[in-house]
């Protein structure tokens, strides 16, 4: 979109705040925007939705409500959906914001949501759903510091143990989007779909490893807002 440009999680943030706060962008349009991108490759991951099987595992934050976003189209598009939430539901519906308000669209469609907080259960519940032919991962984002704890880590190492492809909501879970270093464990996507610009981390030696291929998916943050970002960065 804009060149080789890529951005650190810093200078996304600032973007994603200058969308909402200067420019009057609803998050929920940027959220809707990110997962319906998602939800397309996953169609083509797949060679089309109708009757396919897929997981979406889902974290406590907006990448969370990313996977929310593209479990409801692809529910939508004949696909069988089954999202793991790795939390619980009472906290994930008590929090504010896009992610909680579109857990509740999903769960209003009826689309099948399986709590699983704890390490072992959602082990279990990943090895249950051996037979899906994608997995969407949702479950931290490019906000994530520190050395990835359970059930996280239980979650990701699971996902790594699948045969099925695996598809990265902008960034693999566990993986540092500035250094391209996994924070102990990372998923192993086929695929990644990041938002706006790529990110530094990404062209860091062994992060394909990770990412696989690298989409950059538009999701509505303005232009203008993008090359002062760049101006500024001196790129």
């Amino acid at each position: 979109m804009m060149g080789e440009f890529a951005a650190t999680r810093d200078q996304i943030r600032e973007l994603d705040r200058a969308a909402i706060e200067d420019y009057g962008i609803p998050g929920l349009i940027l959220m809707e925007n990110a997962g319906r991108a998602c939800a397309r490759a996953a169609g083509e991951m797949l060679g089309g939705t109708a009757g396919k099987k897929v997981i979406i595992l889902c974290g406590r934050g907006n990448n969370a409500g990313d996977g929310y976003v593209v479990a409801r189209h692809l529910n939508n598009w004949g696909a069988d959906v089954e999202v793991l939430l790795v939390a619980e539901m009472a906290d994930a519906l008590a929090r504010e914001g896009e992610a909680a308000t579109n857990l509740r669209i999903i769960l209003n469609m009826g689309s099948p949501v399986r709590e699983v907080p704890a390490a072992d259960e959602v082990a279990r519940a990943v090895g249950d759903r051996g037979d899906s032919e994608l997995i969407v991962d949702a479950l931290l984002g490019t906000g994530v510091r520190g050395e990835v704890t359970e059930p996280f880590l239980s979650a990701i190492r699971a996902v790594n143990e699948c045969e099925c492809p695996v598809l990265a909501i902008d960034v693999p879970s566990g993986l540092d989007c500035d250094t391209g270093q996994p924070l102990g464990i990372a998923v192993r996507a086929d695929r990644t779909v990041t938002f706006v610009l790529s990110k530094v981390g990404f062209a860091k030696p062994g992060a394909r490893q990770y990412t696989g291929e690298v989409e950059v998916a538009e999701i509505s943050i303005p232009r203008r807002a993008i090359e002062e970002l760049r101006t500024a960065a001196g790129a």
